[in-house]
């Protein structure tokens, strides 16, 4: 079974770009300083989950692209939105094989970078990114609320039925 840390994280995702729907690509390349523009915090979530979860995972880099331009403390743009919801559809597809083998033991190991153990933990890797979701999901919405959007989506969405609480022994391979 999928670990319940991952089914947090495949949640996330879905309310991420839930909340971007039905945005245009001339608004979702508009910034409201110092907040970065929608379609960048797609990329750069693009580039978080390529680093951590196939970079350090899997010693693969799928797209240096995402790698240059959306790296923390990177250069701000205004991409496409469209490009940049295709690289993160492609990162986090292939992503998504190697979080399903994830169980609480993996969860708990030392990432290893180039050969050596670095600071962090799996775990603390997949906690990260999914409050890093969460982070800019709130500054995605507040840039649509800037921009006049109306009927935005509801925070948060239906967690009772597609992520409920699990505890790691009814969810997890152990």
């Amino acid at each position: 079974m999928t670990h319940p840390m991952v089914l947090q994280l495949r949640f996330t995702r879905s309310e991420f770009i839930r909340a971007v729907r039905g945005v245009s690509d001339e608004d979702a390349a508009k910034r409201f300083l110092p907040m970065n523009c929608i379609s960048w915090n797609i990329g750069h979530l693009a580039w978080q989950e390529q680093n951590y979860f196939l970079r350090y995972a899997q010693g693969q880099m799928l797209r240096p692209d995402i790698e240059d331009a959306f790296a923390y403390g990177g250069p701000a743009s205004t991409p496409s939105l469209k490009e940049m919801v295709t690289a993160w559809k492609t990162i986090t597809a292939a992503v998504d094989p190697w979080l399903d083998t994830l169980t609480t033991a993996k969860l708990q190991e030392n990432v290893i970078s180039n050969g050596k153990p670095i600071a962090y933990k799996y775990g603390n890797l997949l906690q990260r990114v999914i409050y890093h979701y969460w982070y800019h999901l709130g500054e995605n919405m507040a840039v649509r609320q800037l921009l006049g959007h109306e009927r935005l989506p509801v925070y948060v969405g239906n967690i009772d039925d597609k992520a409920p609480y699990l505890p790691e022994d009814e969810g997890a391979i152990i």
